[in-house]
């Protein structure tokens, strides 16, 4: 049950228990008025009757009776004893109020009929039952109404905060004016957060950014030298050192890019064969392409291994370069295959695969090591972050980086584990759009 209705159902409990308490007490503060006038009424009588009865012997026109035959048993008894008393009965005569005292050796009663009494009891209990009712479904819809604001409010900010646990630290919860409580505490605490989270993580990335690039120019001279260095194992080592500190700056600068959004894809039409070829070659690397059967101008696309050393007969089958094409930046989408590729080289083992699925759109990326760790499949990658030592090393920038370029091109990048072991990368491309930045190029006439 949600919040909302447990609150409806606490107004509309403590509105049914407030007027269920008023009734009964309105009901016994009437029901011991009207016995008491009753009691004192049937007294003041009997005790005029006595009076008459003691002058006169007997009790004609004085409201009173001897030896009543409907006298309750009890009262009886008690004046039998020698003493007077009241008694109030619900019998078959209706309900009366009796009092009784002894005379002689006989019981002289009065009997206080009471049916317009309990009638009119029984006419206020309904009226307080139907009050209550109309008083509940008055107050019910306010209930209601009050619940479904402070629930708006709490979904609110519970979105707000799946926004920011999600990266978009400008998300706020009351940017207009909230009435000041318990609620307005939390929402104000939450932008409090994620403005704190905000200015901490753009220096973060201005810090980046300022590093890398105040590196890359002694970085350029550095390269330089080790270049000009004579020829020789220390010589070899500087060079592999002072290019893999080259690349941690270029990539640390292409994440300061995305960072601050300065990244634009150049959205094109292209085959997605060559640009997986020339993606996987680019790396240096081996990888198994395969291209899953896709309809294309009618016919079946065949399972390409990626040996394309011996140039193929024209026997009439379809090419990969003729295979399905996607509407995406072809630089982008080589960089983000070569870092998917080169991280299962890097963290796990060979073969690794590349495969199109049969919608042209989707590709993904396999190795036949350990898996990406759960902290990878949970939180996503996370920069200088390479997971378990059983990956491999490395700075983790990779896959950050083809998360960040895949989000450029409105591509989605997922992570997961095969079932028979193995990281598995999965990029699905987004579909052609409806009306594309520029139009295919057709054939030229002359």
């Amino acid at each position: 049950m949600t919040l909302r209705w447990r609150i409806v159902a606490l107004v509309a409990a403590a509105t049914c228990a407030a007027a269920a308490a008023v009734g009964v007490l309105v009901h016994h503060a009437s029901r011991d008025r009207e016995l008491s006038q009753a009691r004192d009424g049937a007294r003041t009588t009997l005790d005029r009757a006595a009076v008459i009865y003691a002058r006169t012997g007997g009790v004609q026109g004085s409201g009173a009776v001897l030896d009543a035959p409907g006298l309750p048993g009890d009262l009886r008894r008690l004046v039998e004893e020698g003493h007077q008393g009241t008694e109030f009965t619900t019998g078959p005569g209706g309900p009366a109020m009796w009092a009784a005292r002894p005379a002689d050796d006989q019981v002289l009663s009065v009997r206080v009929d009471m049916s317009t009494a309990m009638r009119d009891i029984g006419a206020l209990d309904t009226n307080i039952i139907l009050a209550g009712l109309m008083t509940t479904a008055v107050v019910l819809p306010l209930g209601v109404l009050t619940a479904e604001r402070m629930s708006r409010r709490l979904r609110l900010a519970a979105a707000t905060a799946r926004r920011i646990a999600a990266g978009d630290l400008d998300a706020r919860i009351s940017p207009a004016t909230r009435p000041h409580d318990e609620i307005a505490e939390i929402a104000g605490a939450v932008d409090s957060m994620a403005a704190a989270l905000q200015e901490r993580l753009l220096d973060e990335q201005r810090f980046t950014a300022d590093v890398a690039h105040e590196l890359r120019t002694p970085l350029m001279g550095l390269v330089t030298s080790a270049e000009l260095l004579p020829p020789g194992e220390a010589a070899g080592y500087v060079r592999d050192r002072v290019r893999v500190l080259s690349t941690l700056v270029e990539e640390l600068l292409e994440i300061s890019r995305l960072d601050a959004g300065a990244e634009e894809a150049d959205l094109s039409p292209c085959p997605l064969g060559p640009v997986l070829e020339e993606a996987i070659a680019g790396t240096g690397l081996s990888a198994r392409l395969r291209t899953g059967a896709v309809e294309v101008g009618g016919q079946r696309d065949r399972e390409d291994t990626g040996q394309r050393d011996a140039p193929a007969e024209d026997t009439g089958q379809q090419d990969v370069t003729d295979g399905p094409k996607v509407w995406t930046d072809p630089r982008r989408l080589t960089r983000i295959v070569a870092n998917l590729v080169v991280n299962a080289h890097r963290h796990g083992r060979e073969p690794v695969e590349v495969t199109v699925a049969a919608d042209g759109r989707t590709v993904t990326v396999r190795d036949h090591g350990t898996g990406f760790p759960d902290d990878l499949l949970e939180r996503g990658p996370q920069r200088f972050r390479t997971g378990v030592r059983e990956r491999g090393r490395g700075h983790g920038l990779g896959l950050t980086i083809a998360v960040g370029q895949a989000k450029v091109i409105g591509a989605t990048l997922e992570f997961g584990n095969a079932p028979d072991g193995g990281a598995v990368a999965t990029l699905r491309l987004p579909e052609r759009p409806e009306r594309p930045e520029s139009p295919e190029p057709g054939p030229i006439h002359g």
